[in-house]
């Protein structure tokens, strides 16, 4: 990543991506109601991309990195030759999952340095199945977890962290899944437009103190140090409350049924027919916390880690002493970005839900 950074800057190029959002379904075999990627119409959630435009996304793209995330990627019938040609290209892929059909879908892959599955675990046993809101589903994905382990595939988890969720029981949780050797994404809790649940996402303020309190715990335990986080340690500091940053929207592109996705993964307000259009077109300067209300309270490391690594690579010295001396807990937190001139959101979703639709039934009437 740092040798891909470094070709960027020698380039010129201001901006560029980190992390291809390959998204190639939208239909889940979970109803998760936190989700907002699971209420489109019938016709769209049939939708697929073709291994031959997920290759080419990642092509046109040239992100060294691939995520895809869903729906539920293994219910796709080709997922097996997607990733395949992706690793063939020497992509670093994390396919994320729930799990429940991971087991079964194992001999569709092959170990490789370039692959990884990113399970879908939100917590320990009883808050996992009460946020996919169906019983057994955290066992489930610990066992196939367990499998994939034993047949030489590396494995990360991923969590997403709403609001009324125990300080103690995430340290419980970061103690569990290290343990379990398996690293650690986690992310606060950000609204989707269009999820059924929308009282318990956090807000910043709210965030920082959580996870202050949550390192704490780790602390005063002995096992934070040891925790197995697949995060810079700036991105870390930055959830703390001890520094400030902006995102970077374009660090982390989406590619899905619809096309490439404005502005970022969590904002779907307009889509380009490639990855050149969306660059050109989309008003970057019009997104982010400050300067769009929709924006105000996300600190998903799906915006700020791209910012997290480009500080990183300018300041190696700055990522070495929070290494060294780890995050602070305590104190003054930095100071909030100011929201008070951040334009009024606006709303796309059904329009854009509607101009598809309206192309599906044009394609089937010609049909």
């Amino acid at each position: 990543m740092a040798a891909y950074i470094l070709r960027q800057k020698l380039k010129g190029n201001k901006r560029y991506p980190l992390v291809l959002m390959l998204e190639p379904l939208f239909k889940c075999n979970l109803a998760c109601p936190g989700c907002g990627k699971i209420d489109y119409p019938e016709l769209i959630l049939r939708r697929r991309l073709s291994p031959e435009e997920c290759w080419q996304a990642a092509e046109e793209c040239g992100a060294p990195m691939v995520a895809i995330p869903g729906g539920e990627p293994l219910i796709h019938k080709e997922i097996g030759e997607i990733v395949k040609g992706l690793v063939e290209r020497k992509k670093y892929v994390s396919l994320c999952t729930n799990a429940l059909l991971l087991e079964k879908k194992l001999h569709l892959f092959e170990p490789s340095p370039y692959l990884f599955f990113s399970v879908h675990l939100d917590g320990l046993k009883e808050h996992h199945d009460k946020a996919v809101d169906q019983k057994g589903v955290f066992e489930r994905a610990v066992k196939a977890i367990k499998a994939a382990q034993d047949k030489g595939f590396a494995v990360n988890v991923n969590a997403t962290i709403f609001e009324g969720y125990p300080a103690d029981e995430l340290a419980d949780y970061l103690d569990y899944c290290t343990g379990l050797g398996v690293n650690i994404s986690i992310s606060p809790g950000f609204a989707y437009e269009r999820a059924p649940d929308q009282a318990h996402f956090l807000n910043r303020r709210r965030t920082k103190e959580f996870f202050r309190e949550v390192w704490r715990i780790g602390e005063s335990r002995g096992t934070a140090k040891r925790w197995s986080l697949s995060h810079s340690p700036i991105f870390l500091d930055f959830l703390l409350g001890n520094q400030e940053m902006l995102c970077t929207p374009w660090g982390m592109p989406t590619r899905n049924v619809f096309g490439w996705q404005k502005p970022c993964y969590l904002l779907g307000e307009g889509y380009a027919k490639s990855y050149a259009e969306l660059m050109e077109t989309t008003e970057w300067e019009k997104y982010g916390t400050g300067n769009y209300e929709k924006c105000g309270d996300c600190m998903a490391h799906c915006g700020y880690e791209p910012t997290a690594a480009n500080i990183a690579f300018s300041n190696p010295l700055k990522m070495l002493k929070l290494a060294m001396r780890g995050l602070r807990t305590s104190g003054e937190m930095a100071p909030e970005i100011d929201l008070s001139k951040a334009r009024a959101g606006e709303e796309h979703h059904e329009r854009i839900v509607a101009e598809e639709m309206a192309k599906l039934n044009r394609k089937i009437a010609a049909e």
